[in-house]
């Protein structure tokens, strides 16, 4: 099974935690159908934890709730499966979920036969109570294995938060996904620091198997199971966007798509930011500059206009097929400032006698053709995001 490009879907969690039922996804998936999300590429359906009984049945396998889900899994899943979308499901590595549902260790094979059966395509595989005595990366390989006996292409999205360095063997063992980091909420503070402290492991990242830095939080403006603290606003919001397409991690919804509003419904739509995390080349981004802003006015202390802090800005540049790349400013200060690129730190000095052509990638302005460099002025939490290609 190969995944050529960062997954794209919807997962419950973030909006509906626990209160998930069969109408919800019929209504999610239709309305990602007629809005026009699995055109732009968000084909997979993912319930999240909370949809079974808290005992097996009398052979052993999971059931779900049928409170929540009547007609059964198979028939939900015929019906995602009937619009164009992929189905997927959650279990954990533990004993029992992290809300303390019945859990697949020691029953991983029983669990992905059970999940195969169902036409499940995607599993989100959990870490919550896990033995102290069990060993992490020996499960994860074992859900792996249980997945691939069943003969069905299953998306194994392992979820181990960070723990033992995933990066350095989820992909050896056939892990299409890892979650590296703890959840994300709806507050800026939570998203950019998720992001960031995953910059530097990116370049780990590709080619069926993707570094994952929790869902999105885009449209939730505060409701929902991850609404914690001070909810993002819309530019909050397009600086999340900007930084998991910039960095090429999956784009896993998790805003309610039946009443996004139209600012964020366009956002999650955006064909040009799609593009560069869809890009087939799967490139990390180079980080030209961390932690520098342009103050407006010169640093009284040093007399100079930098100012290097922590939290304060970044610029990535991405290098996309065709000849063609992604600039992004972005700036983590509350205050306004400008961030800078320069372009010879990218690899391109002014005796090259290149320049770039930019164009906005929100809004498909033409900005023109500039050499040397292009700084942008940002308020606090802004961003902006260039498609660029070489000029003479």
């Amino acid at each position: 099974m190969q995944i050529l490009t960062p997954p794209m879907g919807w997962n419950s969690w973030n909006t509906f935690g626990p209160d998930i039922n069969d109408q919800v996804v019929r209504e999610t998936a239709k309305a990602m159908k007629d809005k026009g999300y699995l055109d732009a590429g968000y084909e997979y359906v993912v319930i999240d934890d909370v949809w079974s009984l808290k005992d097996r049945d009398e052979n052993g396998r999971l059931v779900p709730d049928p409170a929540k889900f009547p007609k059964g899994m198979k028939d939900l899943s015929d019906y995602v499966h009937s619009l164009g979308f992929k189905f997927g499901m959650y279990s954990c590595a533990g004993v029992q979920t992290c809300a303390g549902y019945p859990s697949s260790f020691d029953h991983e094979f029983v669990d992905a036969q059970t999940f195969a059966d169902w036409g499940v395509d995607f599993l989100k595989y959990d870490f919550c109570n896990f033995p102290k005595s069990a060993n992490g990366m020996q499960r994860y390989a074992t859900m792996s294995m249980a997945l691939k006996a069943t003969g069905r292409d299953i998306l194994f999205s392992a979820c181990n938060w960070g723990t033992d360095e995933p990066w350095k063997w989820m992909k050896s063992l056939g892990a299409h996904m890892y979650r590296s980091t703890g959840d994300i909420m709806d507050n800026f503070k939570s998203f950019s620091t998720i992001a960031r402290s995953q910059i530097d492991k990116f370049c780990m990242s590709g080619h069926d198997c993707y570094n994952d830095i929790d869902m999105l939080t885009i449209g939730m403006y505060g409701k929902g199971n991850a609404a914690l603290g001070d909810a993002c606003d819309d530019e909050d919001y397009k600086t999340q966007f900007a930084l998991w397409c910039m960095l090429g991690a999956p784009l896993m919804l998790g805003g309610d798509v039946r009443n996004m509003t139209g600012f964020s419904e366009k956002l999650v739509l955006n064909r040009n930011l799609l593009r560069i995390n869809q890009d087939s080349e799967c490139r990390p981004p180079y980080v030209v500059y961390r932690d520098r802003l342009i103050l407006s006015e010169t640093d009284p202390v040093t007399g100079y206009p930098w100012k290097e802090y922590p939290d304060s800005g970044l610029t990535l540049f991405k290098h996309l097929s065709d000849n063609e790349f992604a600039i992004g400013y972005f700036n983590f200060s509350n205050g306004d400032a400008r961030v800078p690129f320069i372009f010879a730190d990218a690899g391109l000095p002014y005796e090259s006698g290149l320049g770039l052509h930019l164009t906005d990638a929100f809004t498909g302005e033409d900005l023109g053709v500039y050499r040397d460099y292009y700084n942008v002025r940002l308020h606090g939490h802004q961003c902006q995001v260039l498609l660029a290609r070489f000029a003479r």
